[in-house]
This record gives structure tokens, sequence and C-alpha cells, in this order.
């Protein structure tokens, strides 16, 4: 199917084929910017978030401890959909503003350029789920039934991250700050997600508040999954996936009516 659409003298194609090509090729040339020159590769997707649970296990284990069982393996689920959402937001702000070249090539589908960013992001977690798996099986656990539900899950995940990319990608251009409060708001809500702690250790009352936050259901149902074999909490999974088509239309919504001005802009 081809759709096509006027703007101005602008003739724009919008092809199947070509855009899972372009998107195939700049997901690879953001692969291999990111780790261009290391030695290490890919590789540096799996330090970070292990030396963060080095950290975590230490300090929750030895230290303060807590009653989690297959703490290791909690602590590793919830570190890859946290790092995946973070980056993926963190690296959007400067979609436009760094793509210069492309923004002002006629036809470019612009909007394509935060999916490039959060798939880049999924593809570093897809990389890290056998790890996570290994630590389960050393935590006593086994491979959960409910594997197939996993697909759900990082589509759900996917659209909510495209959603605020979006905006995040169109504010920036206007705004230059943008890339700096997000950075600061993200480290706040990092303590405010359960990715090192269970809220099930909180009030019915907290814990409510706790699930206004979509990615917050999306970890537990990841956990229960991966690290407990169990099925996830549905209910609150169908008005994960509402607010996520909701915040991917407003999104992109947002993104198509300030795109307008990107190129006067940078």
């Amino acid at each position: 199917m081809i759709l096509t659409k006027k703007t101005g003298q602008t003739q724009f194609r919008w092809e199947p084929l070509y855009l899972y090509d372009l998107l195939k090729q700049l997901v690879m040339r953001d692969i291999k910017i990111l780790y261009k020159k290391s030695m290490l590769g890919v590789g540096w997707t799996l330090i970070s978030p292990l030396l963060q649970l080095a950290v975590f296990a230490f300090i929750f284990r030895r230290v303060l401890p807590v009653n989690i069982s297959r703490y290791t393996s909690f602590i590793f689920c919830g570190l890859l959909v946290w790092t995946w959402f973070q980056t993926s937001l963190v690296h959007s702000t400067g979609l436009i503003t760094g793509n210069r070249p492309m923004i002002r090539m006629p036809g470019f589908p612009i909007a394509i350029l935060p999916i490039v960013t959060v798939m880049t992001g999924m593809i570093h977690y897809l990389i890290a789920i056998p790890v996570l798996i290994l630590l389960v099986l050393i935590d006593g656990g086994y491979l959960s039934p409910y594997l197939f539900i996993l697909p759900l899950l990082l589509l759900m995940q996917f659209g909510l991250t495209v959603g605020l990319a979006y905006p995040l990608a169109a504010l920036n251009v206007t705004f230059r700050d943008t890339q700096y409060t997000i950075g600061v708001i993200l480290q706040m809500l990092f303590y405010m997600t359960p990715v090192f702690y269970d809220i099930q250790h909180l009030s019915p009352q907290l814990q409510f508040i706790y699930r206004l936050n979509p990615l917050v259901t999306l970890l537990e149902s990841y956990r229960n999954i991966l690290v407990y074999q169990k099925a996830p909490n549905w209910g609150w999974l169908l008005i994960v996936a509402l607010i996520t088509a909701i915040v991917s239309f407003l999104g992109y919504y947002i993104f198509q009516r300030q795109s307008v001005r990107f190129v006067q802009e940078i």
C-alpha cells in the first residue's frame, strides 16, 4: 500500500518496504556509531547493568538486607527494563538537532527517527535477555511457560517509549534545556520506580499511586514472566495498553504539529 501526501511542492511517498529498509539501515548506523572504535563493542550493553547489579546486590544483601526472593535476577530484570526506557528518552531529545542533514532532506520521513532510537534500545535489551535467563536459572528458577507473553510486553514498552520520545524530540528543538531537564526527571523517576525494591512491601494506597506510572506494571509483568514464572496482572496490563495507545497518539500528534518548524529552528 502506498500513501501519498503533498506538502507545498514536495511529494512524499510512504512505502512499507522503503520504510522498513530505511529503519534497518538507521538502526545499524546507530549501533555502529555507538560502538565505533570500541574494543568491547556491544559488550558494553551488559557491562553497565552488571556493574549496577553488583552494587545493588552488595548493598541490599549485605548492608541493608531485603526480603526478596531471587534478588539478583530481580534487580537485573529491573535494570534492563529501566535502561532501555531511560537511554531511549535521553537520546530522543537530540534526534532533531543532531540530524540536521536528514531533517533538511526533502521527503525524508522525520517521524522514523524516534522509532529508530527506541528500537536500538530494544535490541540492546534483547541481547541481555539470555544473561537474565542464566541468572534466573542460577537463582533456582526455570523457563517460564508464560514466555509467549513477552512479545506483548516488548510491544507495549516500545509504544509507550516512542510515544514519550516524540514530544521530547520536538520540544528540544525550541527549548534546548529539555535534554538536561529530562536527565534530572529520569534520575528522580528511577527511585520512584521499583527497580531495586518491591512495591508489595508498601501500603495499598502507595501501591495504587505507584501504578499510575505504567512502567511499574510493565516491570512487574516482566519479572512475573522471566523471574517468577507466573502470569502478569491482566487487569493492570489492559490499563497500560490503553495508556500506551493514548500516549502514542498524542505524542505523534504533537511531533507532527511541531515538525513544520524543524527546518527553520535548527
